[in-house]
């Protein structure tokens, strides 16, 4: 344990690097994070419909794994983004994602372009499901399709 503890320890050098790191003041719910404009980056819209919406995205190298795949958890988190926008309502609080389910099919290559389509299923009460399929544009292949299921409580849905 304590070798690992020192892999970890900073040297003064990295130590002073990392203080100068300035870090932009981000308004909760206001302003997207961090996380999502380094997850959703290059996410381009193509089509929208009430309850239906394609987006096209290129695989990132900041988003694959070591074998050059879109890795699982870009993927889910790519499921959970195209999925949660088609529930979004301007002005009230995000959903919250209670449910994902996701066939993980078959591999995306860096700079592989993907068509990300979203369906809602339905909504009752403060709870609604999507459904996201992700396709390669140039080989037609499925690379995942996800089942999703957001709540917004009623409080929330009375803002």
């Amino acid at each position: 344990m304590e070798d690992a503890k020192k892999c970890l320890e900073l040297t003064p050098d990295e130590s002073e690097a990392v203080s100068r790191v300035v870090v932009p003041e981000i308004r909760v719910g206001k302003e997207p994070s961090l996380y999502d404009i380094f997850a959703t980056t290059g996410i381009r819209v193509d089509r929208v419909e009430p309850g239906f919406a394609v987006c096209s995205f290129k695989v990132p190298p900041r988003l694959t794994d070591k074998d050059g795949n879109l890795s699982n958890g870009a993927i889910a988190n790519l499921v959970d983004v195209a999925g949660a926008s088609l529930i979004y309502v301007m002005g009230l609080p995000m959903n919250v994602s209670v449910d994902m389910s996701i066939s993980y099919v078959s591999k995306a290559k860096i700079d592989d372009e993907l068509e990300i389509t979203s369906k809602r299923l339905g909504q009752k009460g403060g709870y609604s499901g999507t459904s996201v399929l992700m396709r390669n544009k140039a080989t037609g292949e499925i690379v995942a399709e996800g089942r999703h299921s957001l709540f917004r409580s009623a409080a929330a849905s009375k803002l």
